[in-house]
């Protein structure tokens, strides 16, 4: 049974009329899908032939579609990449590419109860398509690179291993908080700050479709873990470092930014930074903002440095006030300390329903221990000879 080519637009699938009603309504589309279909770049289009076999005819189509349109975004980025073998470095889920996919359109459509065979054309969202060739183009380059060269030109790094840091540029300006939208001056800053040589690898992520339905602006300012693990993760990184930038302005003038610098290890707050910056007489807005995340950058990996895991040798001890609401609280606090890999041993010294005291044995410094506690949300605070350790969120100890 052949049907006339119409055009249909994504939500989260397409939408199939009963055949009943089909010419009319088929009639009324295809008006409206050939004026979309010569809007369209054909440059993010390709054109498969689809043949699925399931249960049922409406299965079937299912199939069809998945796989057509992972094989025309195979050709797409093999067209715009140059590459004829591109396209097989895609590694997208079927949700990410359908996604990526701005409308489609049927023709030669045939089915039986169990086959469906039809052609479909694919129309590819242009800005996710770019993002994602950029990102096969790159993997292509370093899966060329010779091995030794490859090892030699990574630098060991202070945190992490061989993992990259993976930072998230969120901007604050008048069109409000943006992270993957598009202007966002902040994270193009980001993408063109001077290459340092240094210890610690920066990973911005490219914001392909995977990356959009991972996390956002306000998910990654707000400090959702399982957002910022799953982002990190998914860059080959353990640690997410969220940059917040607040534009300050004087009319439609920059003037300068509100630097939020935030940490994060497995999606648990690991240190927090924030600082701010003028811009310089005469300085374009573009420079000033390659000035700022030149200065982040180097701000993370001197962090990094000195969350470096610390020789094991280097042991030391500090007594601790622990404030108290019930004796639960102390349960959660002996168990936290307990996870903290910096903590060799805990004693207690004194318990009552309202504090008990503590000495901690430990290796590294006090700033490293500090950072580590705030991982398992234990703030630390005070100095020699008495410290004061309590759950996040509590009150302090006066």
């Amino acid at each position: 049974m052949g049907f006339p080519r119409v055009t249909a637009i994504i939500g989260s699938r397409a939408v199939w009329p009963p055949v009943g009603g089909v010419l009319l309504l088929l009639g009324a589309m295809l008006c409206a899908g050939l004026a979309l279909a010569e809007d369209q770049s054909q440059d993010f289009s390709a054109t498969v032939k689809v043949d699925a076999t399931a249960d049922s005819a409406g299965a079937a189509r299912d199939l069809a579609r998945i796989d057509g349109q992972r094989r025309a975004l195979a050709l797409v980025v093999d067209r715009l990449s140059g590459s004829p073998e591109s396209g097989k470095l895609l590694k997208l889920d079927d949700k990410a590419i359908t996604d990526m996919v701005e409308s489609f359109e049927v023709g030669n459509e045939r089915m039986s109860a169990v086959r469906y065979i039809a052609d479909y054309t694919f129309h590819f969202r242009p800005s996710k398509v770019r993002r994602l060739v950029h990102v096969v183009d790159s993997a292509a380059a370093e899966g060329a690179k010779p091995a030794a060269a490859e090892s030699s030109a990574k630098p060991a790094v202070a945190e992490g291993g061989d993992r990259p840091i993976v930072v998230l540029p969120v901007y604050r300006d008048t069109a409000g908080l943006v992270l993957w939208d598009d202007p966002n001056a902040w994270r193009e800053a980001w993408g063109q700050r001077s290459a340092a040589a240094g210890p610690v690898e920066l990973s911005v992520p490219l914001g392909d479709a995977s990356d959009l339905a991972t996390i956002d602006a306000n998910r990654a300012a707000s400090g959702k873990s399982d957002a910022l693990t799953a982002i990190a993760q998914r860059n080959g990184g353990e640690v997410a470092v969220v940059a917040l930038a607040t534009a300050r302005r004087q009319g439609d003038k920059l003037v300068g930014l509100d630097l939020s610098v935030k940490r994060y290890r497995s999606g648990r707050l690991a240190d927090t930074q924030g600082t701010t910056l003028d811009t310089n007489p005469g300085e374009s807005e573009g420079d000033f903002l390659k000035r700022a995340a030149d200065t982040v950058a180097a701000e993370i990996s001197g962090g990094s440095r000195k969350n470096a895991s610390p020789r094991s040798d280097q042991q030391a001890t500090l007594a601790a006030s622990v404030p108290l609401g019930n004796l639960g609280d102390w349960v959660q606090v002996r168990d936290r300390l307990a996870s903290v890999p910096l903590v060799r041993r805990v004693e207690l010294l004194s318990l009552s329903q309202k504090e008990a005291k503590i000495q901690i044995r430990y290796v590294g410094d006090p700033g490293q221990l500090k950072s580590s506690l705030a991982e398992v949300n234990l703030g630390l605070d005070g100095g020699d000879p008495q410290w004061r350790l309590q759950l996040s969120g509590a009150t302090s100890l006066r």
